[in-house]
């Protein structure tokens, strides 16, 4: 039977969540593993972007729409498609070679790159098939192909894009703090900000809207609590600079 699959072209898909407790920003990596037939050797082992080749059947957004069900069960998030990389020479480390042989695709494959944002709580890792794990952004291990370079690409395209649009709040609870929407910010920006200014200008945008509640189970004095109305924003803005630091 003739195989559906496209040998050399394939998506691969940076999987950004944000750990409200750590205030981190983490990505989700997938674990690479393959032992020698001969003698049990380990061959490889490492992490990887989850990814598949593009089926002839198949757009592109379906292809990274299927990765990311496939990984997490999740459709209906927020992605971007960022870059395609293509160097001739993005495959041909030794133990990519190796997984290559095994997993039989092109050694000159072509990927397109996209990012999803979803909220970690979303995502049930205790029997993930694929041994998924989420890693800070700035603590990444050892990753396979050119996977390391595609992330870091990845983080750069979410660092100017989340001011000029609203994305992060694809990264918060449906109700946060005004400190959840700064901790977030300096997650990912890698900055400090000033906190009365920074509230003083978001508190003023008119789609974050203050709610009748305030934080519950909290040792020190409950937050104020609010949310993101898309409706409104969207009503508002064409374009808008959420925040200038």
């Amino acid at each position: 039977m003739e195989s559906k699959k496209i040998r050399n072209v394939s998506v691969d898909c940076v999987v950004f969540g944000y750990n409200t407790i750590e205030k981190t920003l983490n990505v989700l990596l997938i674990k690479r593993y393959l032992e020698s037939e001969l003698n049990s050797e380990v061959l490889v082992d490492d992490y990887v972007l989850t990814g598949y080749h593009v089926n002839k059947d198949e757009t592109l957004d379906d292809t990274a729409t299927r990765a990311l069900k496939e990984l997490t069960g999740l459709t209906g998030l927020y992605k971007k498609q960022f870059k395609a990389f293509g160097n001739p020479n993005r495959l041909l480390n030794k133990k990519d070679l190796l997984w290559i042989k095994n997993e039989d695709f092109n050694t000159r494959t072509i990927t397109i790159a996209y990012y999803f944002l979803i909220k970690t709580e979303a995502v049930n890792l205790l029997e993930n098939k694929y041994k998924a794990k989420w890693f800070p952004v700035n603590e990444l291990p050892e990753l396979g192909f050119d996977h390391e370079t595609i992330l870091l690409e990845a983080y750069e395209d979410l660092k100017i894009k989340c001011l000029s649009e609203p994305i992060i709040f694809e990264l918060l609870p449906h109700k946060f703090t005004i400190n959840d929407v700064q901790d977030l910010y300096q997650s990912i920006l890698g900055i400090e900000i000033d906190n009365r200014n920074f509230r003083r200008k978001l508190i003023n945008k008119k789609y974050i809207v203050p709610l009748d509640e305030k934080q519950v189970g909290v040792s020190k004095k409950p937050a104020q609590l609010y949310m993101f109305s898309k409706d409104v924003y969207e009503k508002m803005f064409e374009k808008n600079y959420l925040i200038s630091i």
